[in-house]
């Protein structure tokens, strides 16, 4: 009988020294989460949560590695840029539009956060000018029309490259109160967020409305991008992501956030006005098609 009193004298400490251990192991893995800035929309708000949920289900890939968070002040997309080109401490990743520019001051991760529909654009209008672009055809009969963008955004040098007149501003919400003060006369938006904007617009108390009649599209594509002194990051980001393409969970996660509002724009039945992008970097990742939407998906 004194035997097992013996036993469990020698086990017991040997079992709280393995959970002091395991406890050991998961405070130094939670203090070791380097903590990623991403920047805060320049008026306050975040309206791109896909993307956003996007990077947190891609990096969840290397758990207890990353904790995001915004930054604790709203920043200009240039400033952003700025910042993670200097491997700055105040931002470390950031999605934008790529240009040859950006990925030569930038480290992208080649994949298509939109799946390729950032550069498939709809209309808004003032709800007066609704039937205004019914009879438009072509390019060369939207140029008697005036394009609203902010300074900063490459759309600007796309509509202007293509012979367009382009009015600036440098605030984002500003936009919508010029066109629907009549500053301009259309705001070219991405179709998966041009509705949820122009609903919150109407809450604001504009009277615009989105066209149903006109398609722009120029190929481009929407990446995350890091500081190019952080390959290790960008190798996280696009393995979480690479992962998620390869279980489904990339396209499922885009078809909860856009699936509604792309069967809503009926892109089907509007008139295509194709617009070239001299800025479109030679890398872009076109062969893989699974990659880009393909309409049939709506179906």
């Amino acid at each position: 009988m004194p035997s097992a009193p013996t036993h469990r004298q020698r086990t017991w400490p040997n079992y709280l020294q393995a959970l002091l251990m395991v406890a050991l192991c998961n405070l130094a893995t939670a203090h070791a989460a380097e903590r990623l800035n991403y920047p805060l929309h320049s008026d306050g708000i975040d309206p791109e949560a896909y993307a956003l949920a996007l990077l947190t289900a891609a990096l969840e890939r290397t758990p207890g590695r990353y904790q995001l968070q915004p930054t604790p002040v709203p920043m200009a997309q240039s400033r952003a840029l700025l910042a993670i080109e200097h491997d700055s401490k105040s931002v470390q990743v950031m999605w934008t539009m790529t240009t040859r520019e950006r990925e030569a001051r930038l480290l992208p991760v080649r994949i298509p956060i939109y799946r390729g529909l950032i550069g498939w654009r709809v209309l808004l209008q003032r709800s007066a000018d609704v039937e205004r672009l019914a009879t438009v055809e072509n390019l060369d009969e939207l140029k008697r029309f005036s394009f609203g963008q902010r300074h900063d955004w490459p759309d600007t040098a796309i509509l202007r490259a293509n012979g367009l007149k382009v009015v600036t501003s440098q605030h984002y919400h500003g936009l919508f109160q010029m066109l629907a003060a009549g500053r301009f006369d259309l705001f070219p938006r991405e179709v998966v967020v041009a509705w949820q904007e122009q609903a919150r617009a109407v809450e604001d108390g504009l009277a615009l409305s989105i066209d149903n009649h006109l398609l722009l599209h120029y190929p481009t594509a929407f990446y995350f991008f890091t500081s190019h002194n952080r390959p290790d990051l960008a190798a996280d980001i696009e393995h979480g992501l690479e992962a998620m393409i390869a279980d489904g969970s990339f396209q499922r996660l885009f078809e909860q956030y856009h699936g509604d509002t792309l069967r809503q724009a009926n892109l089907h039945k509007r008139r295509i006005i194709e617009l070239h992008n001299p800025d479109l970097p030679p890398a872009t990742p076109f062969a893989r098609k699974a990659l880009w939407f393909q309409p049939k998906e709506l179906k």
